[in-house]
């Protein structure tokens, strides 16, 4: 137990007041002044323990209408979103050399749809491929700067189509594929007596620079990805089914006492005239 207390102790010197403390209590006093106001004036009124089954029924009855409007809508307390995952970065000596690639489909991108430039598909895969090839996490990523190479073309297959996709139910596999090439390196002569160096397009110091153009004897590189649909909804479904139990329950207890109570009232003698 005192190793992790010293584990976590590190933690506390790194909570700020804003945010964090800011909002803490934010929601702290906000659950007492709103949930703890209800209770008192019911517990004034019918006594704690019935005034506590109210205003907790309440509550989770709220809880469930709120979890149902975040499922529906995948918004609220949502989880992970759906993203591209890479799976391999290929190099061949062409565009069509993805012999090397573990997932046979690839090795014949002709059956794929390109997806052309200014589709809102593009931009998120290739800010998807980005990540793989300049990652510093990953020690097979063969770019440092995203400015080394310039994308090539953008492939797609699989998933759904239309309204499908937005019906629950098993998803097809949905791959993408990213090819990208190194483009010439640009080196800025600052000496008009220095050479320049073989296979570099030099210009001199204070020119503009020129548009990247591709290294046509550099190898081009393919990276394969899956599209991971993700949780979205994964949290809102937990509220609403969690709340939705609570809330029966708590009104199953308010149906028991109200059936107990008036088995009592029956069974009680009547005041004589």
């Amino acid at each position: 137990m005192t190793g992790r207390l010293l584990a976590v102790a590190p933690l506390a010197f790194e909570l700020t007041w804003d945010p964090f403390m800011r909002g803490f209590l934010a929601v702290v006093v906000g659950v007492i002044v709103l949930c703890g106001s209800t209770y008192l004036l019911l517990g004034t009124n019918v006594g704690s323990r019935l005034g506590f089954l109210i205003a907790f029924a309440g509550l989770m009855g709220w809880m469930t209408i709120m979890g149902l409007q975040w499922w529906v809508y995948g918004i609220g307390l949502v989880g992970d979103v759906p993203t591209w995952k890479p799976i391999e970065i290929v190099a061949g000596d062409d565009e069509a050399d993805t012999r090397a690639s573990q997932l046979r489909d690839v090795h014949d991108l002709t059956t794929w749809e390109e997806v052309p430039e200014g589709d809102t598909r593009r931009g998120e895969i290739q800010a998807a491929a980005d990540e793989a090839l300049v990652s510093e996490e990953s020690s097979a990523a063969p770019f440092e700067e995203t400015g080394d190479y310039q994308a090539l073309d953008v492939y797609e297959r699989g998933g759904k189509d239309g309204i499908a996709k937005r019906l629950p139910g098993p998803h097809p596999a949905h791959y993408a594929v990213v090819q990208v090439q190194e483009v010439v390196e640009v080196v800025t002569l600052t000496d008009p007596e220095e050479e320049c160096p073989a296979g570099a397009q030099c210009i001199e110091f204070g020119t503009t620079p020129p548009r990247p153009q591709v290294d046509e004897s550099a190898l081009v590189h393919s990276v394969v990805m899956v599209r991971d649909l993700g949780n979205r909804r994964y949290p809102p479904a937990l509220i609403t089914i969690g709340s939705a139990i609570l809330f029966g329950v708590t009104c199953s207890a308010l149906h028991r006492r109200d059936k107990a109570s008036d088995a009592a009232r029956a069974g009680a003698p009547t005041a004589s005239a």
